[in-house]
């Protein structure tokens, strides 16, 4: 699979947020996207999860021309700012409503996704009694519970302890290992550095530079320990 974007512009009251962004994502790989706040990154990534309508430019998925072939990704999974759950439904509740949408898993498979990330399944407490980390591993559970092609993530490890992000990192090396597309932007540069296979740096909406991430070997031994 890839995720051919060329000449994408998107302009906000007149202001331009992204400006001529031309990159390929192909699958097996976690890309990164590195800039300050306003710099478009998440721009970036609601235009490629379909949640926002550029100017002009096309972002192409396997063939088809979103917002023209295809309103949304076929296959995406997508963490972006706060997730909107409903505070009186518990975590599993929740999901399992989300997953009734495209009906592509039940009820083991969310057992199995909020067990991955650090929940237990059968917690009685709605979401409204969640901690930060707790709602934030949700909706990690959210994206990644179909399997999706496509993953984006916004800031994945905010408000994760120790023990949190190192879920989130297995999680996503694992996805990637499968053969997803993994889009992520993080504030902490050692831990996107730690995810990352390529970073993107992006300043005023245009991407500034590119990066082949210097960790890989070292984040499999890492890897391989950790899960030990």
């Amino acid at each position: 699979m890839k995720i051919e974007i060329q000449n994408l512009c998107k302009t906000i009251k007149k202001v331009p947020i992204l400006q001529d962004i031309t990159v390929t994502f192909e699958s097996g790989k976690i890309y990164g996207l590195k800039g300050k706040n306003g710099s478009g990154k998440t721009m970036l990534m609601r235009a490629i999860s379909g949640l926002i309508i550029p100017n002009s430019g096309t972002i192409n998925i396997d063939g088809e021309i979103l917002g023209k072939d295809i309103s949304f990704p076929r296959s995406i999974g997508i963490l972006i700012e706060n997730p909107s759950f409903l505070g009186n439904y518990t975590g599993y509740k929740n999901l399992e409503m989300l997953a009734s949408i495209q009906k592509r898993i039940g009820e083991d498979e969310i057992r199995e996704t909020l067990a991955e990330v650090g929940l237990d399944p059968d917690d009685k407490r709605t979401y409204r009694k969640y901690s930060l980390g707790m709602k934030q591993r949700l909706g990690i559970a959210a994206a990644i519970m179909e399997k999706p092609d496509i993953v984006i993530l916004d800031e994945p490890i905010n408000a994760l302890d120790e023990s949190g992000a190192l879920k989130v990192r297995e999680i996503l090396w694992k996805l990637r290992d499968n053969g997803s597309i993994i889009i992520l932007a993080c504030h902490d540069a050692e831990e996107l550095n730690l995810l990352s296979d390529e970073i993107y740096h992006i300043a005023e909406g245009k991407i500034t530079g590119h990066e082949v991430a210097e960790h890989n070997e070292n984040t499999e031994n890492q890897k391989k320990a950790e899960s030990q």
